[in-house]
């Protein structure tokens, strides 16, 4: 991925992501807002609940549950009562063949590793992940 010469690393990927990794909630809004706009549809799919409150108010509802599917590899992070639970899953034709619990940092380096192999194939996602970089 080399855009008028600066190539994104894993490294600095994965770093980006990991500056908020106690809130589902920012991973949701990373991954829909900045990220969704450069990802194929349905790749990022985020399951929120709502309440009676949220219903009414047309509020959207809390995030529970994040799916990312990158090729054959399917990554879960999961909002239990405040806690993150992630699970990395190898899925083929819809079948899963593997499925195992993962601690949050390794699910964010899995992330950052499949993100940056997409973004090397397309230059929107790419100029997207550097913007995630860069903070902006």
């Amino acid at each position: 991925m080399s855009e008028s010469g600066d190539a994104l690393s894993f490294d600095l990927v994965a770093a980006a992501l990991r500056a908020d990794s106690a809130d589902v909630a920012v991973y949701a809004r990373v991954l829909t807002d900045s990220l969704g706009e450069a990802l194929p549809p349905g790749v990022v799919d985020i399951d929120r609940e709502r309440t009676m409150s949220d219903r009414m108010r047309g509020r959207p509802g809390e995030v529970s549950k994040i799916t990312v599917r990158l090729g054959e590899q399917v990554l879960t992070l999961v909002n239990q009562r405040g806690r993150l639970v992630a699970e990395i899953c190898k899925e083929v034709r819809g079948v899963v063949l593997s499925r195992r619990p993962a601690p949050v940092e390794e699910w964010l380096a899995e992330l950052a590793r499949g993100l940056v192999a997409y973004a090397d194939q397309n230059a929107q996602a790419a100029r997207v992940l550097r913007r995630l970089v860069a903070g902006n």
